[in-house]
């Protein structure tokens, strides 16, 4: 009996360490798939021409926003997140710049990138942000848009076409001329 009991000990063991080793390995490939994964998509630039990628945007509000459907108008998608201090430095230009050419068939969205709807609500209630805003759920459009960090900002032209991409904080005196030179094309 207790012969018995050993070898079954000894099986349960070796069981258990065939079952370690696997789930470490296991996770190991899937480190490695995501590392690989991430040096593939950070190599690549971000969009910066052609057609802008379509999304639809579950805004904070509740409503959706989707990009084909502003076609005739110059959008400026930014992303941003309550954690990004470049992104604070932005918040009031963004908002000024807004208020003034949001009746010239301008219009701004804001894609939260990777934060919390608590943080990100109270990011615009802070900065007073009233253009349309939404949490990036899965990250799709910052996969679509190649985007390598916070902030980024695409300008999309009338026809819907990728006008021109900016890295990093935007100054008000670049977020203007780039829309001036959109609103003439």
């Amino acid at each position: 009996m207790t012969e018995l009991t050993d070898q079954q000990n000894t099986v349960s063991i070796s069981y258990k360490r065939s079952l370690t080793l696997g789930t470490g390995v296991l996770l190991i490939l899937g480190l490695v798939a995501i590392f690989g994964w991430t040096m593939f998509t950070n190599d690549q630039e971000p969009v910066n021409s052609g057609l802008a990628p379509d999304f639809t945007l579950s805004l904070f509000t509740g409503e959706e926003l989707t990009l084909s459907e502003l076609q005739g108008q110059v959008v400026v998608i930014n992303f941003w997140a309550s954690w990004c201090i470049p992104c604070r430095d932005e918040a009031p230009i963004l908002e000024r710049v807004w208020q003034r050419y949001r009746d010239r068939g301008v219009i701004f969205i804001g894609v939260d990138y990777l934060d919390t709807d608590k943080k990100a609500l109270a990011f615009l209630e802070e900065f007073n942000v009233t253009y349309p805003n939404g949490p990036d759920l899965q990250s799709k459009i910052a996969y679509a848009y190649r985007i390598g960090g916070v902030p980024e900002t695409f300008f999309i032209a009338k026809d819907g076409q990728v006008f021109d991409v900016f890295i990093g904080p935007l100054t008000e005196e670049r977020l203007v001329n780039v829309l001036e030179a959109a609103l003439k094309e």
